[in-house]
């Protein structure tokens, strides 16, 4: 017998303590991938059965007060979607200001704002260079879906897997798209860093484009600027 000098045999057994240490940490990474799709797929279906309950309650106060004589008054929306639709001639020094806050600094920019006294006066002030309303889920969903970057070490990464969200947000309980989705759709209270994770959607020029005419006017004279409320989603659905 060949005698096996004690150099090789410590280099193999130090080899396999490796691989035995590799095959552990595979079979809990995959464990624990398995415990986060269980968990995401728990969050994403609460989720849905909470939509479904407030579209059902709004449907019912409708009814009951459709049957009063009255009128159903929604509450009003927190979150509004900001389309920038005009470059930047003859945009005044304070527009300019407003839109870099917003992180509107191209043409076709998309960002969400959350509505207070403070942030309508500033979209007042912006309203001939942008275009604004009220996203619905739907809206929500297929920009963050479809043209979701996260900022991650301040670059501009594409949201293709919840590791991207996770590895950024799971300190404030925001671990995959539905949890990223919801926070933004309700308004959360820490829709701030949910928001600036998001990098601004770039969206294409709209099915047929804007006439030169209509950008210049608001959106209740027949143009494309200003407030245009619920009717965002249609524009949102042509520039995606």
């Amino acid at each position: 017998m060949v005698k096996v000098p004690e150099s090789i045999l410590k280099k193999r057994a130090t080899q396999a303590k490796i691989a035995e240490g590799v095959k552990a940490d595979h079979d809990a990474a995959k464990q624990q991938k398995k415990a986060d799709k269980a968990q995401w797929i728990a969050n994403a279906q609460q989720y849905e059965a909470e939509y479904a309950a407030a579209e059902k309650e709004a449907i019912a106060n409708r009814r009951a007060a459709k049957e009063n004589g009255g009128f159903y008054v929604p509450p009003e929306p927190k979150v509004a979607l900001v389309v920038r639709i005009r470059g930047i001639i003859g945009v005044s020094p304070k527009a300019k200001k407003v839109m870099r806050l917003f992180r509107l600094l191209q043409l076709h920019n998309a960002t969400f704002v959350k509505l207070n006294e403070a942030t309508i006066r500033m979209l007042r002030l912006i309203e001939p260079y942008v275009t604004y309303g009220y996203p619905s889920l739907k809206t929500v969903r297929s920009l963050i879906y479809k043209r979701g970057f996260g900022k991650v070490n301040k670059q501009r990464i594409p949201i293709a897997d919840n590791s991207v969200i996770s590895s950024e947000l799971s300190s404030i309980g925001i671990n995959c798209c539905a949890d990223l989705v919801h926070e933004i759709y309700t308004c959360g209270p820490n829709f701030k860093a949910a928001n600036n994770f998001l990098w601004p959607f770039k969206l294409n020029s709209p099915n047929g484009g804007f006439s030169s005419r209509t950008k210049l006017l608001h959106f209740m004279e027949g143009g494309e600027a200003g407030a245009r409320g619920e009717e965002i989603n249609k524009l949102v659905v042509k520039m995606l």
